[in-house]
């Protein structure tokens, strides 16, 4: 889970008053937003074409593996950010919609990917910032050759994405694996076995009840992929 307030640089294509975040998909997580600040939009890019989705306080918007998402901030705009399969985002999840010729060739891909380490001993660092919006900028203009062939096709013009993105990914299934297993697998597992105790009446399971916190990751917040994260592990 995390905190997100989207970036606030202006983007080439002028969308939002205020700035705009990376459009990416996700290859296996879902994501859910919930605006707590601000205003601003989503775009979206799925098998129903391009789409937008005004966003304000309260406002709650999902989506599942596969749809292209964008963030526009037209003021403000911050969002909790919930993510399924704890651990995927993280591990590289998320593809971002570099121009074909990125997408195509992994190690280029991966270096323009990359942003330099983000220690929460320091403060902000110019450097990442600077990594940042060029990575934006990047996608951005992938972005724009993509909304065009979706335009033109539907949802059809995904498709070299969606294909590109699983090349991308395939070599990272095998520790994705256990992480599932490590985590959703295990949760769901938990889940399975509790309703089997509590059909004969059984409440074994709430012995073991605990109660947890954990405070936000220490530093300032980080450069993510839409704008800066302030992030909890759970």
């Amino acid at each position: 889970m995390s905190r997100l307030a989207v970036y606030d640089w202006p983007a080439d294509d002028g969308a939002g008053r205020a700035g705009s975040g990376t459009p990416h998909l996700h290859t296996v997580s879902s994501e859910g937003y919930v605006v707590v600040a601000g205003e601003g939009t989503v775009q979206t890019l799925g098998q129903d074409g391009y789409a937008e989705h005004r966003l304000f306080p309260g406002k709650v918007v999902w989506f599942s593996p596969g749809v292209v998402h964008r963030l526009v901030n037209d003021g403000g705009l911050e969002i909790v950010v919930v993510m399924s399969d704890a651990g995927l985002p993280e591990a590289g999840d998320a593809v971002l919609t570099f121009p074909q010729d990125y997408l195509a060739d992994p190690e280029r891909y991966e270096e323009a990917a990359r942003l330099p380490d983000q220690s929460p001993e320091l403060t902000d660092d110019p450097r990442v910032a600077a990594a940042a919006r060029r990575r934006r900028d990047l996608a951005l203009a992938g972005y724009a050759q993509l909304r065009e062939r979706v335009d033109a096709e539907g949802g059809a013009g995904l498709a070299d994405l969606h294909a590109a993105a699983g090349l991308l990914v395939a070599g990272r299934v095998p520790e994705w694996r256990a992480v599932v297993r490590a985590g959703a697998e295990r949760s769901t597992a938990g889940t399975v076995a509790a309703l089997g105790e509590l059909a004969h009446g059984g409440v074994g399971h709430l012995s073991d009840a605990t109660v947890a916190a954990r405070a936000a990751h220490p530093g300032p917040p980080r450069y993510g992929m839409c704008g800066r994260l302030t992030t909890w592990a759970l």
